[in-house]
């Protein structure tokens, strides 16, 4: 058959064959080569219209029938596809099993790594920072609080609170920078998980705790008798928030997370205390989406190379501290990409608090 071009095919046919009620006039074009397809010399198949021959398989490259045809949204045989084509699990390294109704496989939403389903539930190790499951062939290291962590999330690792003192320092610059100074002085500690239990039994919807701002205020429960004021059966209780004075103790961060990692989560932290020390007592959700954008901001400034950083930082109402500056040219390719990622969590975080909170 003569090729043509769709598009003037379709025009054509529009003029020359007017759509007539009781006609049932039509003429395709296929979708491998691209020319006309006659009555009754055709498949349907993968949302398209092709020529017998055109349908082939990307595999062996031979046409493929219908009934051959693969479950997956490519052009393959279905044996093709199940010996050749399925892909490998990033864990096992062995081919991801295929059943009647298709080849299913998980996959990390933003790392992309393809895994066999059966590797979430069979005690295989994740990573406590980037959350890539442990590949076989790979080694991870045990913490005393027995999370695990990848070599790469390792490399970067802030381990002990002596390590911590100058990324505080460039957390405070990065503040000051935003014309939001911190004026008091206070420590940063890295602690083990146990010592974050009882914050993180209070975590919501699956939201694990790594950090905490500790300040001094309780939350106490008053009495209310409400409008009418009777002193008889109108009591009602509410909880309310009592603080002494603006006053922040110290922060606590979990420690053997990548530096990165570690000053995102100082950032939010920090914008914590930024607010109790301005007596500023906002709602759950409003408070926690502002300092997931105090943390955004700051993993933003880390994910340019050093020179697009100081170019931008000069036209920018954003002043972007030295300190932060001279970290960003060092960064590993792995930790360009942990970048990626910490910002991709905060803004597909779909918790009702600090997902939530941060879009508003």
């Amino acid at each position: 058959p003569t090729k043509i071009n769709r598009e003037i095919f379709k025009e054509k046919e529009q003029l020359n064959h007017p759509k007539d009620e009781n006609e049932d006039h039509h003429l395709s074009i296929c979708n491998g080569c691209n020319s006309e397809i006659e009555d009754g010399l055709s498949i349907n198949a993968l949302g398209a219209i092709w020529h017998c021959q055109c349908l082939c398989c990307l595999h062996c490259h031979k046409p493929i029938a219908m009934d051959e045809i693969s479950n997956s949204e490519r052009k393959y045989h279905r044996l093709c596809y199940k010996e050749h084509c399925r892909p490998n699990c990033y864990v096992c390294r062995k081919k991801i099993p295929s059943s009647k109704k298709g080849i299913k496989y998980h996959k990390h939403p933003f790392w992309e790594d393809k895994y066999c389903p059966s590797h979430d539930d069979d005690g295989t190790a994740q990573c406590c920072s980037c959350e890539r499951l442990q590949a076989c062939g790979t080694e991870y290291i045990m913490l005393a609080d027995n999370r695990r962590l990848c070599l790469e999330c390792k490399e970067s690792a802030v381990m002990d609170s002596y390590e911590c003192k100058s990324l505080h320092f460039e957390i405070r610059e990065f503040f000051k920078g935003l014309k939001m100074k911190v004026e008091k002085v206070f420590p940063l500690i890295l602690v083990r998980k146990q010592a974050l239990n009882k914050a993180e039994e209070e975590k919501t919807n699956g939201v694990v705790t790594r950090g905490i701002c500790l300040s001094e205020e309780k939350m106490v429960t008053r009495v209310s008798r409400g409008r009418n004021k009777q002193l008889v059966g109108m009591a009602k209780e509410e909880s309310q928030r009592v603080v002494r004075e603006p006053k922040v103790i110290a922060i606590l961060i979990l420690y053997g997370l990548p530096r990165l990692l570690t000053g995102y989560i100082l950032a939010h932290e920090m914008m914590h205390a930024y607010l109790r020390l301005k007596g500023r007592n906002l709602n759950t959700i409003l408070e926690e989406g502002i300092c997931q954008v105090l943390g955004h901001m700051w993993l933003e400034s880390h994910r340019c190379s050093t020179n697009n950083a100081a170019s931008s930082a000069s036209s920018s109402s954003r002043i972007t501290p030295s300190a932060t500056m001279s970290k960003i040219g060092d960064q590993s390719g792995f930790e360009k990409s942990l970048v990626e990622f910490c910002i991709n969590q905060i803004e597909t975080d779909e918790s009702p608090v600090y997902g939530y909170g941060f879009r508003k």
